[in-house]
């Protein structure tokens, strides 16, 4: 069996009608897919296909968390997910996904794989720029980051953005402080420059 069999729909077989499918997405999904970003999952996906008129009309809707790693201290950022998607799939003589509302599948096609619908359903949540809210990032990667950073490269606004910031950090309890190894290697190679 592949690694994504579990999200065939069998659209030739369902008679007319509603019907549902569940499904649970976890670390192992995105290891499979070769997510760059998402490091964990714990995401429920519901599937309504509504057959009638030779048209499927499919909605996936996801709910969870899932973890990213932060952009700005590189720790673990848990993001929650709630989301869904909605096409219509129809068969026709060739695949086309020509439009965003409309997949056209071959009429060979016995089932029809949702596992990259939902993948990109989730990953189209992700924002750009994934870091924690001020104040939450890592404080020992922080103090680094402010000890390093080149003078006169951001404008006014974003410099007095960043001060309050590192103020805030700097007011967090050293108890936050990682236990992470790679946090004691990277101290020490910015020590050494």
């Amino acid at each position: 069996m592949g690694k994504f069999s579990a999200f065939k729909l069998p659209l030739k077989t369902l008679p007319v009608g509603s019907h549902d499918f569940d499904y649970h997405l976890d670390k192992q999904f995105f290891v499979d897919m070769e997510s760059a970003d998402i490091r964990d999952a714990n995401l429920d996906v519901h599937v309504n296909v509504i057959y009638k008129d030779d048209m499927y009309e499919l909605t996936i809707t996801v709910k969870g968390e899932i973890t990213l790693i932060c952009d700005r201290c590189l720790d673990e950022l848990q993001w929650p997910v709630d989301t869904s998607y909605h096409i219509y799939v129809k068969y026709g003589p060739d695949y086309c996904d020509d439009s965003d509302e409309l997949l056209e599948i071959p009429e060979s096609d016995q089932y029809l794989n949702i596992a990259y619908m939902i993948y990109d359903t989730v990953a189209l949540t992700i924002p750009i720029k994934h870091v924690h809210p001020l104040g939450k990032c890592n404080r020992a990667m922080s103090s680094l980051l402010k000890k390093h950073r080149a003078p006169g490269a951001m404008s006014e606004e974003d410099e007095g953005m960043v001060e309050d910031m590192m103020e805030e950090i700097d007011e967090v309890d050293d108890s936050d402080a990682p236990t992470d190894p790679r946090w004691d290697e990277l101290k020490k190679l910015t020590d050494n420059n």
